[in-house]
């Protein structure tokens, strides 16, 4: 029996409806850029298995470095212990984030590295005596699905069923140059009537909403704003961190920084769940006090796992090395050229790059998850190319060592499938 049919009987997939869409390809092999299923057919993963595997898989740098830490140390609980690979991340991290961050707090994935940013800024004004509970967010943004992320999240599709338990949330659009006086203008109101405790965004780029991109000069008038009225900021960078932008993180390429910020996916390379949430010193300071209970009471079991640990150290050297700064500039480029190229087509409605993040919008009238979506899907698979267009939006988020020859064909796979929507 195949692993297809053997997944029907007990397995229930995440973001997928199941009496619509039963069947789940059945993956036994993956290594640089290339996805083989059990028939034996290759695909091309353009989009880095949901932007987590940006050195391509099993990389043998990485997984060497995992191999050699699975032989000394595999977990030991967090709370009263620490260990190498836990320190020298932190070393290694802070030396790329920016400037204004120098604590490490450790969590399991990219919902629960924000779920702790929330509760960190909350904690932060409680242990003050200050009562803050609302957060604003903008439009349009996704940060996970556990309640505090889903709260702050904007797309109704993901939150629907759970609206009515969700936290106070007041949302601000996207700037984009020409809104930033109303903006500012609507945050004074929203400040004036509510007690704020944070600002949570997604950085340069709204992932979920289709990579949507803003500037950093309008998103830097927001926070400038923020930081003048003590509102603290957490920039989301699950998905745009460790050089998908362009830059180690997006945050560096905006004058104003965050206060706390998140990370997961290509933190350990997609090899092993792992995510963190860093912040200042300021806000670390205003959780010691003699009094127990201002201490920070949030912990995986998981924490700081010394296997994660040790690839995501990995994945930070290799990150610096001139090859792979070198690839991100070639990818970026390529991108650019590729926009050029399709950008007039009469089913090309707009597109946008930055960094290794490309993203099409289709000039159709199909809903936005729609047939639509399902029919681009499969034929990009039947074609070899693994991309997961977000409604009718196509993006690509490639590994950094994708050959010139599969980018040139997952374009070229692109380029057919406008000729048939």
């Amino acid at each position: 029996m195949s692993l297809q049919e053997r997944d029907k009987k007990h397995l229930w997939h995440p973001l997928k409806q199941h009496q619509t869409h039963p069947n789940s390809l059945g993956i036994v092999k993956a290594k640089g850029c290339i996805l083989t299923d059990e028939k034996g057919n290759e695909y091309i993963d353009a989009i880095s298995s949901w932007y987590t595997c940006m050195f391509g898989h099993c990389n043998e740098f990485i997984t060497s470095c995992v191999y050699k830490q699975m032989q000394t140390l595999d977990q030991i609980m967090f709370s009263d212990f620490t260990h190498e690979p836990a320190v020298k991340l932190s070393e290694e991290l802070i030396k790329i984030l920016p400037e204004n961050q120098n604590r490490i707090f450790f969590n399991d994935n990219g919902s629960t590295a924000v779920e702790a940013g929330i509760k960190m800024a909350l904690q932060y004004y409680f242990n003050k005596g200050e009562k803050r509970n609302t957060f604003i967010a903008l439009e349009n943004g996704f940060h996970g699905d556990t309640f505090g992320a889903m709260s702050v999240s904007g797309l109704s599709v993901y939150n629907g069923p759970f609206e009515d338990f969700l936290m106070d949330i007041e949302r601000i659009p996207v700037p984009n140059g020409t809104n930033n006086k109303e903006i500012i203008h609507q945050l004074e109101k929203i400040i004036a009537e509510n007690n704020i405790a944070g600002f949570i965004y997604e950085p340069l780029v709204q992932g979920a909403a289709g990579m949507q991109i803003h500037k950093a000069d309008d998103l830097n008038e927001i926070l400038k704003f923020c930081s003048e009225n003590k509102i603290l900021t957490i920039a989301d960078e699950v998905m745009t961190g460790f050089g998908k932008t362009g830059n180690h993180f997006a945050s560096n390429e905006i004058a104003t920084k965050p206060d706390i910020i998140c990370l997961s996916k290509a933190l350990t390379a997609g090899l092993i769940p792992m995510a963190i949430t860093s912040c200042t010193e300021e806000i670390y300071s205003r959780f010691l006090s003699n009094d127990m209970a201002k201490g920070f009471f949030h912990c995986h079991t998981y924490s700081a796992n010394p296997i994660a640990c040790s690839a995501a150290i990995a994945a930070i050297e290799l990150l610096q090395t001139d090859e792979i700064q070198k690839n991100i500039k070639q990818i970026s480029n390529a991108h650019k050229a590729f926009e050029a190229r399709i950008k007039n087509h009469s089913k090309v409605n707009a597109t946008r790059s930055k960094g290794v993040i490309l993203a099409i919008d289709l000039n159709t009238n199909s809903s936005r998850y729609g047939t639509l979506r399902d029919q681009l899907l499969q034929f990009f698979m039947d074609r070899g190319v693994f991309l997961r267009p977000l409604g009718n939006t196509i993006y690509i988020q490639p590994p950094y060592i994708i050959t010139d020859l599969e980018l040139q064909k997952v374009y070229k796979t692109i380029e057919a499938a406008l000729e048939i929507v």
